[in-house]
């Protein structure tokens, strides 16, 4: 691997990091609702499922998974279902008792377990690091060094985009302080979460 692959991969893998998805969009509302460093902090769950993915990719295990019709629907109905409860969960959400019910059961393992599931049953991700990523790796070189290489830069990136989002939802915060306005912005995001959710239905294995 050298350094022109590097200059491409970078800005390739940048702007799949800050696509607008589902993961993205609760950082955003993470940020909105507890503040920025929370948000980061609980964004750790979501590495670490994209560092398990990371592996399986290096190992060739991740290539099964595409590959096996049966376990990439299970995947995408998992993800699916998880994507439509969180969207329930903010669309009926009672702006009034939103502060309470975030004081009450919202930890930080929580919002970061939040983070890893919702990465973990997203199939696209799979597709990001069994598509993606070894279109940048040299056969002839070591393989495991470049996965550790690029999964790291990745990893990074993903980082730099979570911070991104959640000072979009801290900006957010100023705007929709008040009640009626909270409740806009919770089902704008369900809505958001819910089209997500119907687009892994229809999403195919390329």
């Amino acid at each position: 691997m050298d350094l022109t692959t590097l200059l491409l991969f970078v800005p390739a893998c940048f702007a799949l990091n800050l696509a607008p998805g589902p993961n993205n969009l609760l950082s955003m509302s993470n940020a909105k609702r507890y503040g920025v460093s929370v948000a980061c902090l609980a964004g750790i769950g979501r590495l670490t499922a994209f560092v398990m993915m990371i592996a399986l990719a290096a190992s060739g295990l991740a290539t099964v998974l595409h590959a096996s019709e049966k376990l990439f629907l299970v995947v995408k109905l998992l993800g699916a279902a998880y994507l439509f409860w969180l969207a329930y969960q903010l669309w009926y959400a009672d702006s009034d008792e939103e502060l309470a019910v975030e004081e009450r059961q919202r930890s930080l393992s929580g919002l970061a377990r939040q983070e890893f599931l919702l990465a973990a049953g997203n199939p696209k991700a799979i597709l990001i690091f069994t598509a993606f990523l070894p279109q940048f790796v040299d056969p002839a070189g070591s393989v495991a060094w470049q996965f550790a290489v690029l999964g790291g830069l990745f990893l990074l990136l993903e980082w730099v985009a979570i911070a991104g989002y959640a000072y979009v939802g801290a900006f957010l915060r100023q705007w929709f302080s008040r009640p009626a306005m909270r409740q806009l912005f919770n089902r704008g995001c369900a809505g958001l979460l819910a089209n997500a959710g119907a687009g892994l239905l229809v999403a195919r294995r390329e």
